[in-house]
């Protein structure tokens, strides 16, 4: 894949990832993906946004869909001496939150800058040193000296925080670091497939996505799959990177680097086996480097979106990232570019015939 392609791949990852997109509070993302894809883009009732594209053939309807919203925080109290307490959106652990800067956005749009704070180490019993901080026992501190100031700030019950993290590419210029790679690492690859297939001639109909509040439930998936009844599905993810400390080398399935990650089980759902060999086999015969995965655990849209109606056969392709579901997550570039490779080879291959041959079940 080109350098331009790459480094519009780059663009694409530093806006969407540094919007602010907690579950429910999409807004900011939805205005990116409406802003790159433009003419003929929609949004149904539940937020999900979409970007209808024919090709030759209105069958088979393909649905590429990735989630729009990151793990966020929401104003709960706002306590008499000016700090909040906060519930959390999504799946966060206690020990990624202490000391991390957020943003919180006021119902006018303004970012209010704070930092997660709890009872100081200094006055922490030895017992209380050994055990993880509860999310309830934190605040976050905007510097308001009391509550009075912090709605003078604009801060109201209900507003949603996310990390305020900046988008660094590293050392080593492949890598990417920044917050939301899960999942903006997907929605990136939605709209440049958008873009890149619009180039193209293809046998099909495509229907691009972003969907809401999947870090609460895979919520928006299940009305997106009902806004598009669409034929098969390729959910496009940014998952758990597992080759660090804790994982033996034999066990790896998402090493950053090495390719897009092919899903074929999680707790969400057991993909299309037909769906997945087919994309396995695209991917070999084009020498795009991948990795499949049986995972025990982690769920995505796919697992609404395999149940619409009598059966949607649905595929994960997923960029490996470090440390999602935290403050900063790393990605390579590299990865992002042959999963997009990926996408692009399917919706060129994807027709009736292959189509009607995953979605067969006559043996």
């Amino acid at each position: 894949m080109n350098d331009t392609i790459k480094e519009k791949g780059v663009e694409l990852l530093q806006k969407l990832s540094q919007a602010h997109g907690a579950p429910g509070q999409e807004n900011e993302v939805r205005r990116l993906f409406r802003s790159e894809l433009g003419e003929g883009v929609f949004a149904d009732r539940a937020g999900n946004i979409f970007c209808e594209r024919k090709g030759s053939s209105a069958y088979p309807r393909i649905l590429i869909p990735a989630h729009m919203d990151e793990v966020g925080l929401m104003v709960q109290t706002i306590m008499d001496d000016g700090l909040i307490r906060f519930l959390v959106l999504g799946g966060w652990w206690a020990h990624t939150l202490l000391a991390k800067r957020v943003r919180i956005r006021t119902r006018e749009g303004i970012e209010i800058p704070g930092v997660i704070g709890a009872k100081p180490p200094h006055f922490l019993s030895d017992a209380e040193r050994e055990k993880v901080m509860g999310i309830e026992e934190m605040f976050i501190d905007v510097g308001a000296r009391d509550a009075g100031e912090a709605r003078d700030f604009g801060i109201r019950l209900g507003d949603p925080a996310v990390p305020d993290s900046p988008f660094v590419r590293m050392h080593n210029p492949d890598l990417l670091l920044s917050k939301a790679f899960d999942d903006r690492a997907g929605l990136s690859l939605v709209i440049h497939a958008a873009l890149e297939s619009a180039k193209m001639s293809h046998p099909n109909t495509l229907i691009f996505a972003g969907t809401i509040q999947e870090e609460m439930g895979m919520r928006g998936a299940r009305a997106a799959a009902f806004s598009t009844n669409p034929d098969l599905a390729i959910v496009a993810e940014g998952a758990p990177a597992d080759d660090l400390p804790g994982t033996s080398k034999q066990d790896r399935q998402a090493v950053v680097g090495s390719g897009p990650q092919i899903r074929i089980i999680d707790s969400s759902a057991i993909m299309n086996r037909k769906f997945t060999e087919f994309v396995i086999e695209t991917a070999e015969k084009n020498s795009i480097p991948h990795q499949v995965a049986v995972r025990r655990k982690g769920g995505t849209d796919a697992g609404p979106i395999h149940l619409h109606a009598s059966g949607v056969p649905t595929v994960v392709l997923a960029v490996p990232s470090r440390y999602v579901h935290t403050h900063n997550t790393i990605l390579d570039i590299t990865d992002y570019s042959n999963t997009l490779k990926l996408i692009l080879k399917l919706i060129e291959t994807l027709d009736r015939e292959a189509a009607e041959r995953i979605g067969s079940f006559s043996d």
